[in-house]
């Protein structure tokens, strides 16, 4: 067992700081539901303070040798790598997922992200064009100034780096804020910030509610561009800010991914992947399939297996090694994820298995804990079938034609992802050309290569982060000419 910080506070100009209001609010453990912590409660005067840093590192860290660049993320990097067992400890207790999925995902991809941004901006190249022999063109790239950084709470060291260390690795300063409702990690990547010793004010985090840190952030007439990753509702609203203003924005928004099962595929394979992908993290992930079609000749052997398998899945508490299914991250968030399942029963919806809040022993007894539910005979059309709950709860729908599975999994106003299970090459790739998502998985799911684009279509987003998506965000491409006759 690790001891957390019982006061998580600002990283401003290089410096761990207090709110300037000296305010602070409850951080809740939700394996317990209860206080552990306590978090800065920020408002518009700390994201100033933050931004000023930002503007007056700048100068310098733009200027900064790739090389350098390169050093400082490859220690971070480093660094979380030799705090893993840590970091992880404290992501688990912070978010309710289980310890051995923050060691085996969240933490080691949270060092990935600065190792790949930080050997990528060594790679990264500009273009030149000759016309004739009369005029010479090349096109260079400009980190964009300050950039606002806001990240979610389902994934919360993975994701917060993963906007970050593009930014910094090309060039930008960043104002960044972490969800309030999982704060831990980012705090803790401020010392790690400190211990790596980047240069002051290159790296801000301001903790606090949206309504507060994150919309002053947004509307910040120096911060020249906003990465968020979150709801579709809230994008909407930064949108709306921003927008006018004429920031650059990368919106990675909401899904309600399709997952698509043939008669032909690999079922071994396929029963096993769809477990995760449906209740990995307690279905809080963006990418998972929370609506599965099944062909219609494999439909009562793929719901018998289905629910076999869930209901032998683990549900406990977080840090126990045989616990698969952790607490969902607030009791907020738990009461949704639970009137989406009263409200599925009143679309006439049956409950396979699951549908109940799970109560564990004490002293988890008062945990955010749901039941891996799963739910048949629901319309396509229906609120269950449209909405994101973000939770473990899915619903398994036949069908009998490629027309018609297509029509289904592309009604919705999401375009996240989707999954394909077919061993027909040629099916395969037709379904997907089809399929109305930015990303599309044939026979696995959540295989990323972080060199590849990665966001979605329709109400899912707007814009691409990974790769070098990521580093052309944060820069502008200014063309220079030069006339040679």
């Amino acid at each position: 067992m690790f001891e957390l910080p019982s006061k998580i506070k600002n990283y401003i100009n290089g410096e761990i700081v207090e709110p300037i209001s000296k305010n602070y609010f409850s951080n809740i453990n939700p394996s317990t539901g209860q206080e552990y912590s306590v978090v800065a409660d920020s408002d518009k005067a700390d994201v100033e303070l933050a931004t000023q840093a930002a503007i007056q590192a700048f100068p310098e860290w733009s200027t900064l040798p790739h090389q350098k660049r390169f050093e400082y993320l490859m220690k971070i990097a480093e660094l979380i790598d030799k705090k893993m067992d840590y970091l992880a400890y404290a992501e688990s207790i912070d978010n309710g997922k289980p310890l051995k999925l923050a060691k085996r995902v969240d933490i080691p991809r949270a060092s990935a992200n600065f190792r790949f941004y930080a050997t990528a901006i060594l790679h990264y190249y500009s273009q030149a064009h000759i016309n004739e022999r009369t005029s010479f063109n090349y096109t260079f790239k400009q980190p964009i100034g300050v950039a606002g950084c806001i990240s979610p709470w389902n994934l919360p060291l993975y994701l917060f780096t993963w906007k970050i260390a593009p930014a910094l690795a090309a060039g930008c300063t960043v104002v960044a804020k972490p969800s309030e409702i999982t704060p831990m990690t980012a705090y803790l990547l401020s010392e790690i910030g400190i211990e790596a010793g980047l240069p002051k004010g290159v790296l801000n985090i301001v903790h606090g509610y949206g309504h507060k840190v994150g919309q002053s952030i947004i509307e910040h007439p120096k911060i020249k561009a906003i990465s968020f990753t979150g709801g579709t509702k809230t994008g909407k609203t930064i949108a709306s800010t921003a927008a006018p203003m004429f920031k650059k924005l990368s919106l990675e928004l909401g899904g309600k991914n399709p997952n698509i099962i043939f008669a032909d595929c690999n079922y071994d394979k396929m029963i096993k992947t769809t477990i995760q992908s449906s209740f990995a993290n307690q279905g809080q992930i963006c990418l998972c399939g929370s609506r599965i079609f099944v062909e219609r000749k494999i439909y009562d052997k793929f719901k018998n297996d289905f629910v076999e398998k869930t209901r032998s899945l683990k549900v406990g508490p977080p840090l126990n090694e045989d616990t698969q299914i952790g607490a969902v991250v607030s009791e907020q968030h738990m009461n949704k994820i639970l009137s989406y399942i009263e409200l599925a029963k009143q679309e006439d919806g049956t409950i396979l298995c699951g549908g109940n809040r799970k109560i564990l022993d004490t002293p988890y007894n008062s945990g955010f804990y749901i039941e891996p539910t799963i739910i048949e005979g629901l319309h396509y059309t229906c609120r269950t079938n449209q909405e994101e709950i973000f939770g473990p709860v899915v619903t398994i729908t036949p069908f009998d034609t490629e027309e018609e599975v297509i029509t289904m999994a592309n009604s919705v106003e999401y375009g996240l992802s989707a999954t394909i299970w077919t061993e027909n090459l040629t099916r395969a790739h037709r379904v997907a050309h089809q399929l109305e998502s930015g990303i599309v998985w044939i026979n696995t799911w959540l295989n990323r290569d972080l060199r590849t684009p990665f966001g979605g279509m329709k109400a899912s987003g707007v814009g691409r982060e990974g790769g070098f998506k990521a580093l052309d965000f944060f820069n502008e491409d200014k063309n220079i000419c030069v006339d040679l006759s």
